[in-house]
């Protein structure tokens, strides 16, 4: 099989080089008055080498060329992907839950996204007001933000040593006093070793 496709390529190769060079491998020369041709000059010992297609060509038309058809399943699978591995296609989602404090839907194992812009805009202006009271200066002390009528129900002690910082706004309902805490401990001197998260 593969011997007769390289013979009718030889063959085709052949027939184009009798088809588009009838003049012995040469195209032909003009005939002008006072015009040398390369032909004309060169000697028969010196002959320029014969032009064809063939040594041209060569077998670069037997390269890259495909051994086999891609199946309809390859083409199918490439196209949409495998239903196990990878599906490219759209799928319903069945993960989405109700949020209980606003009611707007969310991914399960995700933050409500329209609850956590709330608190994102809530905390861009807090800081607002940190940076426009405070400015650049180190904070040597700890900083605390009061909402609107805070102020008089902190203790002296309480407020001794800090930086406060008053939001001219009543707090927000969702937005608890408890957020604002530390959440590091300081270190214990103790050095009994407590298991945790015990099951």
């Amino acid at each position: 099989m593969s011997k007769n496709l390289i013979l009718s390529l030889t063959n085709f190769v052949r027939s184009l080089e009798r088809l588009f060079l009838p003049y012995g491998g040469h195209p032909p020369a003009l005939a002008l008055p006072g015009f040398q041709h390369e032909h004309s000059s060169t000697s028969n010992t010196n002959r320029p080498q014969e032009f064809s297609l063939k040594k041209l060509i060569a077998d670069g038309m037997l390269w890259a060329v495909p051994r086999h058809r891609r199946s309809v399943e390859k083409r199918l699978n490439r196209k949409f992907g495998y239903p196990e591995y990878v599906w490219k296609p759209l799928k319903v989602k069945r993960n989405i839950r109700s949020c209980q404090t606003c009611g707007h839907d969310h991914e399960l194992g995700v933050l409500c996204p329209f609850c956590y812009n709330k608190v994102l805009k809530e905390t861009e202006q807090m800081q607002a007001k940190i940076q426009e009271k405070l400015g650049l200066d180190p904070v040597d002390k700890e900083v605390i933000v009061l909402y609107e009528g805070e102020k008089a129900e902190q203790t002296a002690e309480q407020l001794q040593g800090k930086r406060i910082v008053e939001m001219k706004k009543p707090r927000p309902m969702w937005f608890t006093k408890n957020l604002l805490q530390k959440s590091t401990q300081q270190q214990s001197e103790a050095k009994e070793v407590k298991p945790s998260d015990l099951a």
